[in-house]
């Protein structure tokens, strides 16, 4: 495939969400392709942390729990995150990071069976194991740890509960949901999704698929900022026979009747624990507002117009890296990641040149395909300035190698 610049202009003239580029703040002269790890910044998101912050914690003070409906924020912007990933507006909430939403379910869902087993996927984002690794040691169970190809034949019998990211956080690789759910409900178990790489990005249907219990970030796809809060889904008919293991006040059934015995809030409420952080969910509710007026098929579309893109230039332009993300568009989510060597110095000397992608140890540089803000020109000028790079050795500079504590 040969893709022209003058083409890719073209193409972004025509782009029916090219006007959706405008609600962001981009930098000048910056092609950001790491949206899949940090969202870019909402213009609206500026306007509304003045709101807040000014007028009204500055005005109100602590009368904007009620005046300004605070207390409601994590179930508001949790059933705004309902339809981005087929679920009912009461089964979603937002709450803690993704890391304690993941504790509070493993641990709450765990003690529902006399199984043994927890299992979990080799090579998943470190921070689900580290924690499934923690509950397993808390609940007594048996952390089994299986490569990609052989979880699904490892449920059986002894499963308790199973721990599945549903787009791999380096790979891009997908599982397919519904079938894997199935598989797990046969065999008597459960399964808890981490969406954290595909919410905002790829089409979900948890419902549809019969999920019951889901986590998901809300500072990638769905531009909440640095460190914003995260969210979880509890399918209606497991609500009440769930209880958090992080019994916090906002969970209980009267946080304001102030008693020392812990009633759990009806529904998914109780999987609320400290005082809701109003600034970040805030922010998380701005980000939420750039989806306004599309649907997440369209955004899957474009994403995979400009995978189809942005591989076919590679191809042509830089072969010495290996793509290591399946072509398939049901195989796979929405950034798209290859293999060298050099990937951290290549990474790096990408960056000083005005393209900002990210590099995954050992060997992975990878490229978030965020359609909302992302056009195929920046993807043709991010091909050309990558190739440069490996045709000149730019790379090599020294100075590329040196490895700050974030990478």
């Amino acid at each position: 495939m040969s893709f022209t610049l003058a083409e890719a202009k073209a193409t972004d003239a025509a782009d029916p969400l090219r006007s959706y580029r405008e609600r962001f703040h981009l930098p000048e002269g910056v092609i950001y392709l790491d949206g899949n790890s940090l969202g870019a910044l909402p213009r609206a998101t500026v306007a509304r942390q003045q709101e807040i912050v000014a007028r009204e914690w500055g005005e109100s003070l602590i009368r904007g729990w009620n005046v300004h409906g605070w207390i409601g924020l994590p179930q508001r912007v949790g059933a705004r995150i309902a339809p981005l990933i087929g679920a009912r507006p009461h089964e979603v909430i937002v709450a803690d990071s993704t890391s304690v939403n993941l504790f509070k379910l493993l641990v709450a869902a765990v003690r529902l069976s006399d199984r043994p087993v927890l299992l979990s996927e080799s090579g998943n984002f470190h921070t689900d194991l580290h924690i499934a690794s923690g509950v397993a040691d808390l609940t007594g169970l048996r952390l089994d740890i299986a490569p990609r190809a052989k979880v699904e034949g490892r449920i059986g019998s002894d499963t308790n509960l199973v721990l599945l990211t549903h787009v791999h956080y380096k790979t891009a690789e997908r599982f397919d949901m519904a079938a894997v759910t199935a598989r797990t409900h046969k065999a008597g178990a459960r399964i808890v999704w981490d969406l954290s790489h595909s919410v905002g990005a790829v089409p979900l249907d948890l419902n549809g698929a019969g999920v019951e219990l889901a986590v998901g970030c809300g500072y990638k796809y769905l531009n909440g900022g640095p460190g914003a809060p995260a969210f979880l889904y509890i399918a209606e008919a497991l609500q009440e026979q769930l209880l958090s293991p992080l019994r916090g006040w906002m969970g209980h059934a009267e946080p304001f009747a102030f008693t020392d015995d812990y009633r759990p809030a009806p529904g998914i409420d109780r999987f609320l624990a400290g005082t809701p952080p109003i600034l970040g969910i805030a922010a998380l509710e701005s980000g939420l507002d750039a989806f306004d007026g599309l649907t997440i098929e369209r955004l899957w579309s474009k994403s995979r117009a400009l995978f189809d893109v942005f591989y076919a230039l590679m191809e042509q332009r830089c072969p010495e890296l290996t793509c290591i993300t399946p072509r398939g568009e049901e195989q796979r989510g929405s950034h798209i990641s290859f293999a060298h060597p050099h990937a951290f110095e290549i990474c790096q000397a990408l960056i000083a040149d005005g393209v900002i992608g990210d590099f995954r140890a050992p060997d992975v540089v990878r490229f978030g395909l965020t359609p909302l803000y992302l056009g195929f020109e920046d993807i043709w000028h991010a091909v050309d300035r990558l190739a440069r790079i490996l045709k000149e050795d730019g790379w090599r500079d020294p100075k590329f190698a040196v490895r700050s504590k974030v990478t």
